[in-house]
């Protein structure tokens, strides 16, 4: 069949079996394969040439242990999913993405990471152990304690170092499932950035950020901050709201219609309305956390040509100069974005992860050539002042970069070799990275 990433700018003929859990480890056999979750990830690290293993049959919720929030489930999950069991009954994941059709695996094998990376740390903090499914057909149980080396490269592997079978991760407690949310106008990068940091006690924070703003506008942002709302504070609302009502994007509309002019409109009517609701309310769970989930195959918004996305962490040492510089290069480029996030994170963790401490931004593109191009540029500018980038988010990089970007790409090369895990797992991503 065709496969291809959540951005659906790269298509591939490529087999996907999507076997039963006591059938997985004989799937292995017949050469290299790579696992599939929920097929989220925007370019092509869950697609193999050969044999690519879907894991949506690994479905089942396992355990849970109220006392310390411990939940066992198999790595085809969701993470939608948990929250529809476990919302009701006051807990909550304690890292999440922005959408939640994600899997358990597929966190895993990003590691993930949220609006609270800066106070709690990528989706690794809430994993206590993981069952991974090796080259020879066995499962061994990874943890910090047991199997470590393991345990950490799987963690922000991307899937290169074997299946995840089943997790235990670790829930939050939470009194309600509405979010205290502060919107705060910042009216350039400088300001933007002093707002994070005056506010860096909040559990939540995320920006939106215009990215095609110039001159003393630069960088204008909506900083929007949030709290776990208590019992006392909302009032006669249901404790738990259930997830809002989707709608379907049933088609593909004109690819030509996401452009530069349509960005710059939509980004002065959307600072204009975040500057009117400036201020505290009360938003429920799944506006706060998974805006984009509303609308199902939104996707499809940018054209049958697809879009792709570019996500950089830039160090605090190089943040300011960095952001300014990849602004400026949108902006001359006139090629805008919709969905321009800007993040703090928190301390570097693992292996292979993905988050620095610094900032990270994450924009979208219709995959057009001229934006393409741009997107070089910004590949350019990120290495200028020490970057890295996040793969799964990757759809076009070149193994130079990030090779260039992050040496541990050579060190997690190495591993595998070493571990036997080359010949085993591949993605059409691996290969194109040289990883």
């Amino acid at each position: 069949m065709t496969l291809t990433g959540w951005g659906r700018y790269a298509r591939y003929p490529a087999p996907l079996s999507q076997p039963a859990p006591g059938d997985l480890a004989s799937a292995l056999a017949g050469g290299p394969v790579i696992a599939r979750g929920a097929g989220r990830s925007y370019g092509d690290a869950a697609i193999s040439l050969r044999r690519t293993v879907g894991t949506g049959r690994l479905n089942r919720m396992i355990a849970f242990d109220e006392a310390e929030g411990l939940l066992v489930a198999e790595s085809g999950v969701t993470l939608g999913e948990i929250v529809e069991v476990f919302l009701p009954r006051g807990w909550f994941p304690m890292v999440t993405p922005g959408t939640k059709t994600v899997t358990l695996g597929g966190a895993i094998a990003s590691d993930v990471h949220g609006k609270n990376h800066h106070r709690d740390g990528a989706f690794r903090a809430s994993v206590a152990w993981f069952d991974l499914l090796g080259p020879d057909g066995t499962t061994q149980r990874c943890s910090g304690q047991e199997n470590a080396e393991l345990f950490d490269w799987t963690l922000g592997g991307m899937g290169l170092t074997g299946i995840v079978t089943r997790a235990a991760i670790r829930l939050r407690r939470v009194e309600s499932g509405w979010i205290r949310q502060t919107t705060l106008p910042c009216a350039d990068l400088d300001a933007v950035m002093r707002a994070f940091d005056t506010h860096a006690s909040a559990t939540y924070s995320v920006a939106w950020i215009d990215c095609l703003a110039r001159g003393p506008h630069r960088g204008r942002a909506l900083l929007m901050l949030g709290e776990h709302a208590g019992r006392a504070e909302i009032g006669a609302r249901a404790p738990f709201p259930p997830a809002r009502r989707t709608r379907t994007l049933p088609v593909d509309l004109p690819s030509g219609l996401l452009n530069g002019w349509t960005a710059r409109a939509f980004n002065a009517a959307y600072w204009r309305r975040g500057k009117a609701a400036a201020g505290s309310r009360l938003v429920d769970w799944d506006g706060f956390f998974y805006p984009l989930d509303a609308i199902l195959g939104w996707n499809r918004a940018y054209g049958r040509k697809g879009f792709v996305q570019f996500q950089c962490a830039l160090p605090d040492a190089g943040a300011r100069v960095g952001l300014s510089a990849l602004l400026d290069a949108i902006a001359r480029s006139g090629t805008g974005s919709f969905l321009a996030v800007l993040k703090r994170m928190g301390v570097a963790e693992g292996a292979f992860s993905f988050p620095m401490k610094g900032y990270t931004l994450a924009l979208d593109f219709p995959a057009t050539r001229r934006a393409l191009q741009l997107i070089d540029r910004l590949d350019r500018i990120v290495l200028d002042h020490g970057g890295r980038f996040y793969l799964a988010k990757d759809a076009r990089m070149t193994a130079e970069t990030l090779h260039a970007a992050d040496p541990r790409a050579a060190r997690l090369r190495e591993m595998r070799a070493r571990s036997g895990l080359s010949d085993a797992f591949r993605s059409v991503q691996s290969e194109r990275l040289a990883l």
